[in-house]
C-alpha cells in the first residue's frame, strides 16, 4: 500500500496508516542506533545515542499501546522515507576517516531522523485529536517530547564542540 494509496479512504485510514509508517521507523531506528553508537567517538554524543536507544525502546512500547487502545494490530508498513534517510546515514559516516568530522556527520544523520520522527509524531497527535482520540494523542505526545528533546541535545552537543573540532 503506497502512502497515498486507494485503501486510505478516511482520517481515520490515514491515522492508522502513519502510525504503522512510525512504528517500522522506529524499529529500524532501533536496529541502526547500535552502529551509530559504535562509529562514535565524542564521549557526550556516544552517550546521547546509547540514551536514545533506550528511548527508542520505549517509543516502539507506546506505539504498541496506541495500536492497542485504538483496536487496531500492530503491524508495520514499509517506509522508504526512513529507510532512505538510515541509508543515507550509513554512507555518509563510511566516508569518513577524520574522528570529529565522523561526530559530526553521526550527529547531522542523526537530527534527520530526529526531525523525520517529530512531523510523524506532530502530524499523528493532531490527527488523533480529530478524531477524539486523546487518550492516543497523550501517549504519542511522550514520545514527540522526547525526540525533540533530544534533537536538542544533538544541536547543542554540535554546536557546543563537535563541529568547532571539525572545523580544525
Amino acid at each position: 500500500m503506497g502512502f497515498f494509496s486507494k485503501d486510505i479512504k478516511t482520517l481515520d485510514d490515514l491515522f492508522i496508516h502513519t502510525l504503522r509508517d512510525i512504528y517500522y521507523a522506529e524499529k529500524q531506528i532501533e536496529k541502526s542506533l547500535p552502529k551509530m553508537i559504535d562509529k562514535a567517538t565524542d564521549p557526550q554524543l556516544k552517550a546521547g545515542f546509547e540514551k536514545h536507544l533506550t528511548q527508542t525502546k520505549g517509543h516502539i512500547e507506546r506505539v504498541e499501546q496506541v495500536f492497542e487502545l485504538h483496536g487496531v494490530k500492530a503491524k508495520t508498513v514499509n517506509c522508504p522515507a526512513i529507510d532512505g534517510i538510515l541509508e543515507e546515514a550509513d554512507e555518509v559516516s563510511g566516508d569518513v576517516e577524520d574522528k570529529e568530522v565522523l561526530d559530526a556527520a553521526l550527529i547531522a544523520s542523526a537530527q534527520a531522523v530526529e526531525h523525520y520522527e517529530i512531523t510523524r509524531y506532530g502530524t499523528l497527535i493532531a490527527w488523533a485529536k480529530q478524531l477524539g482520540r486523546s487518550d492516543c494523542a497523550n501517549v504519542l505526545a511522550k514520545n514527540l517530547k522526547e525526540e525533540e528533546a533530544t534533537d536538542r541535545k544533538l544541536t547543542e552537543i554540535a554546536e557546543s564542540k563537535v563541529n568547532l573540532q571539525a572545523a580544525e
